[in-house]
């Protein structure tokens, strides 16, 4: 049985084929409600660069072009189904938090709104953002970046583009183009990043919405299960899902014993629940079969080491050597700076890479402390970053287990942040005192949206 997943990133668009073997030992795990990612296979994996970003003159507004998206997305998909014809299904995912505006023919009449765009914390409305207004009228933490917060601004502005009747994610919007909808639906796990959600009951907070001054008309219909949408080239097409999530079932699966650590261009540590929790600087997000995810993220993650790169790069062309690529000898800096933290321990100095602000302080700044003499050098502040973008994780799970009581016997990892770095590695696997698992795929949220689309069709996977 075979299945195509497709991950709309935000730097990278990628699509696999999934093959899924149905065993005696799969069908075990099923029926404990227990499967894991180890029991398919991915037989080929295309990747292509998401170049769509749309130049701004404002350093905060990060937006991307949908149609251009869209036609690198088709393309990968269609060459995939060229070359496998017996595909049974079509999964969907892609960044979340963001938005498209569409009309009454369902076509995007805006660009997409990325989970970067920062308009939601622009101190514009007397001083306060729209994030620091919502806190203190609706009585609760969302950020900027998140569909209903990029839209509220854009309602407080009368930035709403004309002919707007509905808003989804640039996944689902794929979605609706592949299989002729006019209308989109979509999955909790999607409509829960919007913001203005209630996780635990799986509905938008309709009756705040309209308090901070939004019509709820604009909302997209919502599903809690797999469902198809449509058919694609006579192929199943199921509904979007988070990319947190995908990313989650395809390294990990449903598994209550391990946690998944992400680092992309953003970081995440993502712990399985059945129950719903309420943790400060956490959010819980929907699954699926009633699961949760229990999820704490950092704004700059990976970046923070490409901010570090640049800086290298940087210093290298104005020393009068040729503009390239840095991360070679930044390697080796990590590999010397990690060998003088295992000799002299605590002599290191220390990073905080929160060089984006967090969820709870978007106005948060990074720091460096800690510094002497003797060790501020390229290599130690090489390994700085990195323990500081695994330090900002390991408390965010630390707040997970203080409240849940939760402890991990398994540790994941996924994104090329952390595939791509051994030394790093190395520090969450010090810092949770356990190996650290490179998960089986390396594009995991296009193999857990495949995976998905498995279930959306009724096969038992």
């Amino acid at each position: 049985m075979k299945a195509v997943g497709l991950d709309i990133g935000t730097t990278a668009i990628s699509a696999v084929v999934l093959e899924q073997e149905e065993s005696e030992s799969s069908k075990l795990h099923y029926q404990k409600g227990l499967w894991d990612s180890h029991e398919r296979t991915v037989l080929e994996a295309r990747t292509v660069l998401n170049e769509s970003f749309i130049p701004s003159k404002n350093h905060w507004e990060r937006i991307q072009e949908p149609e251009e998206i869209l036609c690198r997305a088709k393309s990968l998909l269609d060459g995939l189904l060229r070359d496998y014809p017996d595909v049974k299904s079509i999964g969907l995912t892609g960044q979340m938090h963001g938005i498209v505006y569409l009309n009454q023919e369902g076509q995007a009449i805006s660009c997409l709104y990325t989970w970067q765009d920062g308009r939601g914390s622009l101190p514009e409305f007397n001083g306060r953002s729209l994030t620091d207004l919502i806190k203190e009228q609706a009585g609760f933490t969302t950020f900027s970046g998140y569909g209903l917060v990029t839209h509220l601004y854009h309602v407080k502005k009368r930035q709403v583009p004309e002919g707007s009747v509905s808003i989804c994610t640039i996944a689902d919007y794929l979605g609706m183009r592949l299989v002729g909808r006019t209308e989109p639906l979509v999955h909790v796990s999607n409509g829960a990043g919007f913001g203005f959600f209630d996780s635990e009951q799986g509905c938008f907070l309709e009756d705040t919405i309209r308090k901070m001054g939004m019509d709820p008309e604009i909302l997209p219909k919502l599903s809690e299960q797999i469902v198809v949408l449509g058919e694609y080239c006579q192929i199943p097409v199921t509904i979007a899902i988070g990319d947190n999530q995908a990313s989650f079932l395809g390294s990990v699966g449903i598994r209550e014993d391990s946690i998944l650590l992400n680092m992309g261009t953003g970081g995440q540590v993502s712990v399985l629940s059945k129950e719903y929790y309420q943790i400060s600087g956490i959010e819980t997000r929907p699954l699926i079969d009633g699961y949760r995810l229990l999820v704490g993220a950092s704004l700059c993650g990976g970046k923070a080491y490409g901010v570090l790169e640049q800086f290298f790069r940087s210093y290298a062309v104005a020393a009068g050597a040729k503009d390239g690529s840095q991360y070679p000898v930044m390697e080796q800096l990590a590999r010397a700076g990690q060998l003088l933290e295992n000799r002299q321990a605590g002599s290191q100095m220390q990073v905080s890479t929160v060089f984006d602000g967090t969820r709870v302080n978007p106005a948060a700044k990074g720091s460096i402390t800690g510094i002497r003499t003797s060790n501020f050098t390229p290599e130690g502040l090489t390994f700085g970053v990195l323990r500081g973008m695994a330090q900002e994780l390991f408390d965010l799970y630390n707040k997970i287990h203080e409240k849940t009581g939760i402890t991990a016997k398994q540790v994941i990892a996924s994104g090329n942040g952390l595939r791509k770095n051994a030394v790093l590695q190395d520090i969450f696997s010090q810092m949770f005192q356990t190996r650290v698992i490179m998960a089986p795929y390396q594009e995991e949220a296009a193999c857990g949206s495949g995976i998905s689309s498995l279930r959306g069709i009724g096969y038992d996977c």
